[in-house]
C-alpha cells in the first residue's frame, strides 16, 4: 500500500480468498496474532499453490503479492513458522512476512532473524 491506497479489512467470522480467473491481481495483508494464524495460513497455502499452478504454466489466475505479519509471545510460539519460511524461499518477493515477538527471552534462532522483530 500507499498514502492514499484503499484498503478492506476483514477480522474475524467467515472470510476466505478465492480468485477466479480473469480477477485482476490483488496485494493480501494478512495479520495474524497466535493461533489466529491457521485459517490465514491456509490462505497462505492456496496462494502458494495458484503460485505453483502459475509457474507451471497454467493459464488464468492472475497474483498479487501476499504479506503475512504474524505475532505470538515468543518463537516457539509462532506455528508454521517453518512452513512459511519455506514458501518464502519457493516465492521470494511473491509471499513474504514478517514475524514479531512480544516476550522473547532467548536467542532467536538464525532462520528466523531476518524476519523477526520486537524483544
Amino acid at each position: 500500500c500507499t498514502l492514499g491506497s484503499e484498503v478492506a479489512l476483514r477480522v474475524g467470522g467467515d472470510f476466505f480468498f478465492d480468485p477466479q480467473p480473469g480477477d485482476s491481481p490483488v496485494n493480501l495483508v494478512l495479520i495474524a496474532g497466535g493461533v489466529g494464524i491457521n485459517p490465514l495460513f491456509s490462505i497462505l497455502l492456496h496462494i502458494a499453490d495458484l503460485h505453483g499452478y502459475q509457474e507451471g504454466k497454467t493459464k488464468g489466475h492472475k497474483l498479487g503479492t501476499a504479506k503475512l505479519y504474524y505475532s505470538a509471545k515468543n518463537t516457539t510460539e509462532l506455528l508454521f513458522k517453518k512452513n512459511i519460511l519455506g514458501l518464502m524461499n519457493m516465492f521470494p518477493g511473491k509471499i513474504t512476512c514478517c514475524f514479531h515477538v512480544t516476550q522473547q527471552h532467548s536467542q532467536i534462532c538464525k532462520e528466523l532473524q531476518p524476519h523477526v522483530t520486537g524483544k
